[in-house]
């Protein structure tokens, strides 16, 4: 029970952790160069995500023709280099128009491949912050490190729904005699809006891919932990 109340709490902690480590040196000049940071790594990441959901569907075998990003991501630049970007969306990006093959295989990997930021970049440079000696450049690293690090709790409602209906949809809709898409949507709240009114199997349904969704949340955010002590131990040896 310890060791499930620690993982759940890992996010929490190692921003405490890093937060603690710059504040009494930092000040409002770190302050505000950790919002700067935060608000230029939002800008930055946003897209990079994006096209990493077509970069998922496309090594998964699977085709993309729209890709959605909302203007002030730099989406007319983008539309120059990739032409399936289309410039402005409800959301900050979504991946509209893309074809699976009806391969849920390629449709986690479509929603997961952003997520290889979180495990790669995002954790071990939250995790790095109290490690640096100049609070200044610590407030700086854990304001560029928040959108990445906790991508994957941003997405709960999002891209890691979909992964656990995904997933939960596979197993049960068919011994279920539920149509396989009814339960997957890239945003919940979305989908219980349409769905409102429904019987209880549904909520079951989507309830049940919530919480898968949630575990594997915070499994990505437990790889970017090993990723991390790994890096950082080698660091520490040289």
């Amino acid at each position: 029970m310890k060791r499930t109340i620690r993982w759940l709490k890992a996010p929490v902690d190692d921003y405490l952790a890093a937060l603690e480590s710059v504040a009494p040196g930092a000040g409002w000049r770190g302050l505000a160069l950790g919002l700067a940071a935060a608000a230029l790594s939002w800008w930055i990441y946003v897209p990079i995500h994006e096209l990493l959901h077509a970069l998922g569907c496309i090594a998964g075998g699977g085709e993309v023709t729209r890709l959605e990003i909302d203007a002030v991501y730099g989406a007319a630049l983008l539309q120059k280099v990739f032409p399936f970007v289309a410039v402005g969306s409800q959301y900050a990006g979504q991946l509209t128009g893309f074809d699976t093959g009806g391969s849920d295989l390629t449709y986690l990997m479509t929603d997961a491949l952003p997520f290889a930021l979180t495990v790669a970049l995002g954790v071990p440079a939250l995790r790095a912050v109290p490690r640096l000696r100049n609070p200044l450049a610590g407030a700086a690293l854990l304001g560029a490190a928040i959108p990445a690090a906790f991508a994957p709790f941003i997405s709960l409602s999002g891209d890691y729904y979909e992964m656990g209906s995904i997933l939960v949809s596979r197993i049960a809709a068919p011994a279920l005699h539920v149509p396989l898409e009814r339960w997957r949507s890239d945003d919940l709240f979305l989908l219980v809006q349409t769905l409102r009114g429904a019987g209880a199997v549904d909520w079951l349904g989507i309830g049940a891919a919530f919480c898968v969704g949630a575990l594997l949340a915070w499994a990505t955010y437990g790889a970017g932990r090993v990723v991390a002590n790994a890096w950082l131990g080698a660091q520490r040896s040289r």
